[in-house]
Parts: structure tokens; sequence; C-alpha cells
């Protein structure tokens, strides 16, 4: 058995094709992300990946919607992410494929 723990990891990244990862494979990337109520995350898209979000806990605006824990959202290719957060905020995010320099701020 291996064990791991997330402060290990690149701003929650835990698998994708990156280093460190507890699966390096270039297929997908998983994260878990905490983000504090207030914040304002960068507005940024992708050219080739898909983005899936599921809200664990908390609350949040993405592209003036208010979502709050189970909702899920997803970003397809060159859609900006804009994402406020009304709440502390748990959430795990999947994107596909995995290609780490697939990320564009605006």
């Amino acid at each position: 058995m291996d064990v791991y723990n997330i402060k290990n990891f690149n701003n929650g990244w835990f698998i994708g094709n990156f280093e460190p990862s507890v699966f390096k494979n270039c297929f997908f990337e998983v994260a878990h992300h905490k983000i504090a109520k207030g914040f304002v995350g960068p507005l940024h898209y992708h050219k080739i990946a898909e983005e899936v979000t599921y809200i664990v806990k908390g609350k949040l605006i993405a592209d003036g919607r208010e979502l709050a824990a189970g909702d899920m959202f997803v970003y397809h290719p060159k859609e900006v992410s804009n994402v406020t957060f009304l709440e502390d905020t748990d959430l795990i995010v999947i994107k596909w494929p995995s290609v780490p320099t697939d990320k564009y701020m605006v």
C-alpha cells in the first residue's frame, strides 16, 4: 500500500500527466481544491481539454449562475472559466485529456 497527502501535490492536482502524481497518465487529471470565500478565479480557458467540476461543499458563481454543493458544471474547450466563490468551497475537478500546458489566461 502507498500513502500520499494532498499537501505534497501542486494546487491539489494529484492524478495526471505531471509530477508529482499518484497516477501519471495522459488521459485525464484529477484535483481536490479548497477555495476560500471571496476568491475570484483567474479568467482562463483550455484549447483542448474539457473540465468538469463537482462542488462537494460551499457555494460559487460560475458564469453568472449560482451553484452549490451537489452541483456540477463543465467547461468545454475555448469556454472562459469565470468563477467567484461565495463560501469556503471544496471542489473535485476532472480534466481530460491531461495536457498541463493547455491553460491560457484571458
